[in-house]
């Protein structure tokens, strides 16, 4: 059992979860969704080569946020982005490149992840994003993230092609899950920690419906936004909340304890 409070021994380098944070986190898997189609098929890179450019470009971004020193908005939050597009891309992959049934992919992505949790709690004894405050449990983090983005994906689009329900109808489902979720953390008194992964999960179908809705043509269930419309959109919306981020709260000099 975790205790009621941990005391890191160094700065913890992932943000307090607030509004803010699930506002831009929304934005994060949506601009994963349609950045990653706006490349591979817009500007006809194709999904191999996109895969390839978008996970070096990652790696970057990730060898970046794990130089900070503590949690830095637009560093943090530009790994978010950057590992949404790439778990689309992997996800996507699966599909159409090997031809794996979208059933199975969700499948897989779940045993996955659960290996990742298994691992992460029998090396650190807690899944708390609190106490990311060493790199070994800041590997377990990102692995954890590019996990539930894959699962998102494959999930969203087997929800909403697969079994027929529809962009618009499968982010009502999955937005209706996660105001469960809330009820059942506020009211019902679920562990913090099982609704913020359960939450953080469910997310990711959530934004890529929307994204899906806003940018396919309406011939295809969509509104016809495009995917550089709908990109921008939601860059722009990122970038205002990251700014704000810096400026009116700053850096934080450490984790808050786990409760």
């Amino acid at each position: 059992m975790l205790s009621t409070y941990e005391q890191p021994v160094s700065p913890n380098r992932v943000p307090e979860v607030t509004v803010d944070f699930w506002l831009i986190k929304l934005m994060a898997v949506t601009v994963g969704e349609t950045a990653a189609d706006f490349l591979s098929l817009n500007l006809g890179l194709g999904l191999q080569n996109t895969t390839y450019l978008m996970s070096a470009i990652l790696v970057g971004v990730i060898a970046l946020q794990f130089a900070q020193k503590r949690y830095v908005p637009w560093v943090y939050w530009s790994a978010v982005v950057m590992v949404s597009v790439v778990g689309t891309l992997l996800t996507d992959n699966l599909i159409d490149t090997f031809g794996v049934p979208l059933a199975t992919t969700t499948i897989a992505c779940t045993v996955v992840l659960a290996a990742i949790f298994a691992a992460w709690y029998a090396s650190e004894k807690t899944l708390s994003i609190h106490t990311v405050v060493t790199t070994r449990r800041e590997v377990f983090y990102w692995l954890a993230v590019l996990a539930t983005f894959a699962l998102g994906t494959a999930a969203g689009d087997y929800v909403s092609e697969a079994l027929g329900v529809g962009y618009l109808g499968t982010g009502a489902l999955f937005g209706a899950v996660i105001a469960a979720i809330a009820f059942a953390h506020y009211v019902l008194k679920m562990n913090a920690i099982l609704a913020f992964w359960l939450a953080y999960i469910f997310t990711r179908p959530l934004g890529a419906s929307l994204g899906d809705l806003l940018s396919l043509p309406t011939d295809y269930g969509g509104m016809g936004f495009g995917t550089i419309v709908t990109s921008a959109m939601f860059l722009a919306v990122i970038a205002g909340i990251v700014v704000y981020m810096t400026v009116m709260r700053g850096p934080r000099d450490g984790a808050q304890p786990v409760r």
